[in-house]
């Protein structure tokens, strides 16, 4: 077995606040990678402080209900009886004993959850998780997922990809094209695919049937151009300039060699617009008109050459998908803003007549028995989300409103009016070494005091493991002997008012941060 590492968990490393200036300006610089990427996987575990850790990834987030009991089973024997959801839509295992790796690795080849071990780390792909369970017009990105799961797999050289490369497949809608990815399927609304790279506006467009072979393709360039840097880069955002501007040529030219037709889009309308995203017609597409937007459907984040940096994040248009409250009664589809990006807690109609649960966790820590509850009450796949929640489809109607009744008296978050609703925190004390404070139990205690507003991450240490991405957010960041910073990420950090404070004014001073208005003073 390889070596561990001690790669904290959900690692998007941000620097400190206070280097924030200085990380923009180094942006265009590439970190120099001298050792290979340590990101744990299911079969290279991690040593952390409360035993060794494994992450097994899931693309598009989808579980069947063999596979959830499966992994539940696994929590419960080898683990310490919990399942953390990432940021990515996968799953973690944690509290596993020092000589389980084999017995582990058994389990999900039974199940069916490793299809290559040599593939393991790199299956990254998030994908729109209300996909063709909504009333909105959506791409099959659920067929592109397994596509292109299978493409990775089957290539030697997509093995090379770091565990940290990701891949997001966008039906239109805009949610997971703000996820920073490396390569992005984007959905238009004329019916054709922009494969986006990086943080580029810009994009290549290309057929859906094209779209999962020309995402491969473009990963597989990716490492071409990176090992010509010869700078190590894990990912695009780390390539040197002018490697970084071109890489997407290299991509346009290695899909031209495949066969794959391609037409250049500048930067064009947001996701989910409906809009043309050029000029001419897509290469053997149909010419026809698209569905256009659907109901719900707003301006998708767009790009910006800050989208990949791990701070700022800037503001963008993220839209709010539909996600009724939950009680049978179903409310207005679109909640007013401001809102954690992804799926809403709640009820969801599916166009074939049955009802979708949209079920988040508390700060993505569900116990085994609220993971079989979940499992229990599907008909069809689950699919994990990349906000720490899971989507349960083919509900029956009659039924739906119980079920989520049921749900929530387990304690999980099935509304927006939850006050868990939009808190995240990264794992902290005792868990990981590096937190300087038990930022979940500090997380719980906030949330009684208060809730609603923007998205608040608490995290351990400058490295704001898991921290979100897109949208405006309140950064909670744990300094030592007691005491937080707190800011507020995603416009203008550099000059949004901070506050360092500890003990009885933490709380109220988390909810201020959370509820207070964006003016002029704080642009």
């Amino acid at each position: 077995m390889p070596p561990t590492s001690p790669t904290p968990v959900n690692r998007d490393e941000a620097p400190p606040r206070a280097a924030v200036r200085e990380s923009v300006r180094e942006s265009a610089r590439a970190p120099l990678r001298e050792r290979g990427d340590a990101c744990p996987g299911a079969l290279r575990l991690h040593t952390a402080d409360d035993g060794r850790l494994a992450r097994l990834r899931l693309p598009a987030g989808l579980l069947t209900v063999r596979q959830a009991e499966a992994l539940a089973d696994a929590a419960e024997r080898l683990g310490d009886g919990h399942l953390d959801l990432t940021s990515r839509g996968n799953v973690q295992l944690r509290g596993l004993g020092g000589s389980c790796g084999a017995e582990l690795a058994g389990l999900l080849h039974e199940a069916g959850l490793l299809p290559s071990e040599s593939h393991e780390r790199v299956r990254n792909i998030v994908a729109s998780p209300l996909a063709g369970l909504d009333e909105l017009p959506s791409a099959d990105v659920q067929l592109w997922a397994r596509e292109l799961d299978g493409l990775l797999c089957a290539s030697p050289r997509a093995a090379a990809l770091s565990g940290r490369f990701l891949f997001a497949l966008d039906d239109g809608r805009g949610d997971v094209a703000g996820l920073g990815a490396d390569v992005t399927l984007l959905a238009r609304g004329d019916g054709s695919v922009v494969v986006r790279i990086g943080a580029n506006g810009s994009g290549l467009r290309v057929t859906p049937e094209d779209a999962p072979r020309a995402a491969l393709l473009a990963g597989e360039t990716f490492l071409t151009v990176a090992e010509a840097s010869g700078s190590g880069a894990w990912r695009v955002r780390e390539l040197p300039a002018e490697y970084g501007r071109e890489l997407e040529a290299a991509v346009r030219a290695g899909l031209t060699d495949a066969g794959i037709g391609t037409e250049y889009v500048a930067e064009a309308a947001g996701p989910g617009s409906g809009e043309d995203p050029g000029p001419g017609p897509v290469p053997g597409a149909d010419p026809g008109p698209g569905p256009g937007p659907g109901p719900g459907r707003g301006p998708g984040p767009g790009s910006s050459p800050e989208q990949e940096l791990p701070v700022p994040i800037p503001v963008l248009p993220i839209p709010v998908l539909p996600g009724p409250v939950p009680s049978p009664v179903l409310a207005s589809p679109v909640l007013p803003s401001p809102v954690p990006p992804g799926p809403v807690p709640g009820l969801v109609p599916s166009p074939d007549g049955t009802t979708a649960l949209s079920v988040h966790a508390r700060l993505g820590r569900l116990t085994a028995a609220q993971w079989r509850l979940l499992a229990a009450a599907a008909n069809g796949p689950l699919r994990v989300t990349p906000w720490r929640g899971v989507i349960v489809p083919g509900v029956a109607p009659a039924a739906a409103g119980a079920t989520l009744d049921r749900l929530r008296t387990a304690g999980l978050i099935t509304g927006p009016g939850s006050p868990w609703h939009g808190v995240g925190a990264c794992t902290g004390r005792p868990g990981c070494a590096k937190a300087l404070a038990d930022v979940r139990s500090d997380a719980a205690a906030a949330v009684s005091r208060g809730s609603g507003g923007l998205p608040v991450h608490w995290s351990g240490c400058a490295r704001r493991c898991g921290h979100p991405q897109g949208g405006r957010w309140v950064d909670v960041v744990a300094t030592g002997e007691g005491r937080y910073d707190i800011s507020v990420q995603g416009e203008a950090p550099d000059t949004t008012p901070n506050a360092t404070t500890t003990g009885p004014e933490l709380a109220d001073a988390v909810a201020a941060a959370r509820t207070t208005p964006l003016t002029s003073s704080t642009r």
